[in-house]
């Protein structure tokens, strides 16, 4: 196979200097079998630019640090391949969250506050007993749980929800799916009031538009379209009793 030579046009954002306004900045260098863009932007900055901003920890799609705007679509820099796309490739931070330079984004602020506003721990008022067994739960109930807890909160349902991109206090497909996993928990004690109360607004649930980007961007494949439908029953019957 030939060698091609990519072209990697990357927006660049510097907030420190804000006389400087954001812009795209066009990189070359040749591909190389197996490469990923987190490849690729590690070999820009050690090679071309040192002062190339992006976040990553893990490189192998479970920190979800590495969310940005592959060509327009949220996806993680070490799951992509070059091999799949053009020779001009676009890379642009995710909107929604703070910008804090070229492709870094603080997306850690904006799940603590969603964590908060959803209110995502166990909620049980039972005596904690030292001596008790550990509480035992079905097996399905456990992997229903496990499912929604594969979130590695890249924010990449995020950035490709249209809702989000227009309301900021919107929960987006990440809180609704944090919600579902407390509902399908026994152990958790709150009733569905209470989980309405929490969800059961334009805030919340009822805010999708049914887009479903959310559940096309996931890049570990978590079932958002079926938590949302799961939540949205439970809310809507509840709503339907409080008229």
């Amino acid at each position: 196979m030939a060698e091609r030579s990519l072209t990697f046009r990357i927006m660049r954002y510097d907030p420190d200097m804000p006389d400087v306004k954001p812009h795209l900045q066009d990189f070359t260098l040749k591909e190389e079998p197996g490469m990923t863009l987190f490849v690729v932007l590690n070999q820009l900055r050690e090679e071309q630019d040192p002062t190339l901003r992006f976040d990553f920890v893990c490189r192998a799609s479970i920190c979800g640090s590495c969310g940005m705007l592959v060509n327009g679509r949220p996806s993680l820099a070490c799951k992509t391949l070059t091999k799949d796309l053009s020779n001009i490739t676009t890379l642009l931070p995710l909107p929604v969250f703070k910008l804090l330079g070229d492709l870094s984004v603080d997306t850690g602020v904006w799940f603590r506050e969603m964590s908060m506003r959803t209110e995502a721990w166990v909620h049980n008022d039972d005596p904690f007993d030292a001596t008790a067994e550990e509480g035992r739960m079905e097996n399905e109930t456990a992997l229903k749980i496990y499912e929604a807890e594969r979130c590695i909160e890249c924010g990449c349902c995020i950035g490709g929800c249209a809702t989000a991109n227009l309301k900021p206090d919107f929960i987006g497909a990440a809180g609704i799916n944090r919600v579902a996993r407390f509902m399908v928990d026994p152990r958790d004690k709150r009733s569905e009031l209470e989980y309405f109360e929490v969800v059961g607004s334009e805030d919340g649930v009822f805010g999708c538009i049914g887009l479903m980007a959310c559940d096309d961007n996931c890049p570990i494949g978590v079932p958002l379209r079926g938590q949302l439908a799961f939540v949205r029953r439970k809310m809507a019957a509840v709503g339907w009793k409080m008229r």
